[in-house]
């Protein structure tokens, strides 16, 4: 077996055909002076290591790269991945969400459209991963190869080459105040969740009791109506959550701009749910006598009960809310 012979074509196969003679003719060129005048086979297997794999002699001869994503562009492509796959991945929740419920008979059990909604939105994730994954990388692999003959360095998240200038925009962020991408996605993922639960309140939330076909849905906790006629200030609220999320996800820490938003935001959300509970007809009549027949007391008394135990569970979870972001803003 003719080894140099051999490690040419395996050089030259994974060039274009045009450059191969040329660079076949140089190549034994090169090993030849690398060689004594009576070599044998270990003087071949020596100078053949000296010049490295043939994968990685080929890459050194070829004009195009020979990766998908290179280091010039890996960082800034991972950095938009991880930004705009929870984004999309939420988005793809909630509208899945609210699509499945635009047709909602309110004839199926909790369960099952509980597991349904799991289910759903598994795929969903899945799907919308796959596609952001997909797209992403093609346009990231055009960039990277019509890119070629310049300073192939890597470049910043700005998309510039790094230069020591770029460490003063740099602060250092301890892990305690540091805001992860699950803490954000989390977020995203509660405010779709208390969404769907709020605008369908009627069919979702309520009193259930085990059946022969399994679960039964006794009586609707909530008044639909009643929660309906405030959507402008809950669609609000919901805007302000979202926009918070997104000013973490960009942020990655706390501050003490961003502790201040937290703070107000947990105000606005705490006032506009006291409003809605105070309500007299927010809690439907047949969910409160069901409960105080359970409770063995009055209608109005577990009302009481309700309200009450309601407000101030918000306003802890909204004071400590509050006081962890400026506490962790602090460090």
């Amino acid at each position: 077996m003719n080894l140099i012979e051999v490690y040419i074509q395996e050089v030259t196969r994974r060039l274009p055909e045009k450059n191969r003679e040329d660079i076949a003719l140089e190549l034994r060129s090169t090993i030849g002076d690398m060689l004594p005048d009576d070599y044998g086979e270990e003087d071949v297997k020596a100078a053949l290591a000296k010049l490295g794999s043939p994968i990685s002699l080929a890459a050194g001869y070829s004009d195009r790269p020979m990766h998908l994503i290179g280091p010039r562009y890996f960082d800034v492509y991972v950095t938009l991945l991880k930004m705009i796959l929870p984004i999309a991945a939420v988005i793809s929740v909630i509208s899945m969400i609210a699509q499945y419920f635009i047709g909602y008979g309110g004839n199926e059990a909790a369960l099952n459209v509980a597991l349904s909604l799991l289910g759903q939105g598994i795929w969903t994730v899945i799907e919308v991963s796959v596609q952001v994954f997909f797209w992403l990388t093609i346009v990231f692999a055009v960039i990277e190869r019509t890119d070629q003959g310049k300073d192939q360095q890597p470049l910043t998240s700005s998309l510039q080459k790094w230069t020591p200038e770029d460490l003063k925009n740099i602060s250092y962020v301890p892990e305690k105040k540091a805001i992860s991408k699950c803490y954000v996605f989390g977020s995203l993922m509660w405010t779709a969740i208390w969404a769907t639960l709020y605008f369908y309140a009627d069919h979702l939330v309520g009193v259930y009791k085990g059946g022969r076909d399994g679960l039964e849905f006794v009586a609707a906790t909530f008044n639909q109506e009643v929660l309906l006629g405030y959507w402008p200030i809950v669609v609000m609220v919901i805007g302000l959550e979202i926009a918070l999320s997104l000013y973490q996800l960009i942020k990655g820490q706390w501050t003490k701009r961003m502790a201040l938003s937290n703070a107000v935001l947990q105000l606005v959300a705490t006032i506009v749910f006291i409003v809605i509970l105070v309500n007299p007809n927010v809690l439907t009549a047949e969910f409160l006598t069901f409960m105080g027949d359970v409770f063995t007391v009055t209608a109005s008394e577990f009302k009481t009960w309700i309200v009450g135990g309601g407000i101030f569970i918000f306003l802890l979870s909204a004071a400590i809310s509050a006081w962890d972001g400026f506490r962790k803003a602090r460090i």
